[in-house]
């Protein structure tokens, strides 16, 4: 599964400014995230209710490269532009 979503990124972790800014990232995610973001909504969660599940799965393929680099790197988003899922 792919996500696609515009937002407002802020960074915590070591050897990361912090400083946030706007980014536009479509990425693979795990199947174990897909799965939760998946059944989330049919049980009745919102979109804003899986932005922190869709920041973790992107903070696990896109930014740390899936444990690669970065490690102990958190995302977290605000301001975000709806959330596409794609397979």
């Amino acid at each position: 599964m792919m996500v696609d979503v515009t937002a407002y990124f802020g960074f915590v972790g070591k050897g990361s400014s912090g400083d946030g800014r706007e980014r536009s990232i479509t990425t693979d995610i795990s199947s174990t995230y897909a799965k939760q973001a998946l059944e989330l909504p049919a049980a009745g969660a919102t979109e804003e209710d899986l932005h922190p599940l869709v920041a973790e799965a992107i903070t696990e393929s896109y930014f740390t490269e899936w444990g690669t680099r970065a490690a102990g790197l958190r995302a977290d988003f605000t301001h975000v532009v709806p959330i596409e899922f794609r397979f």
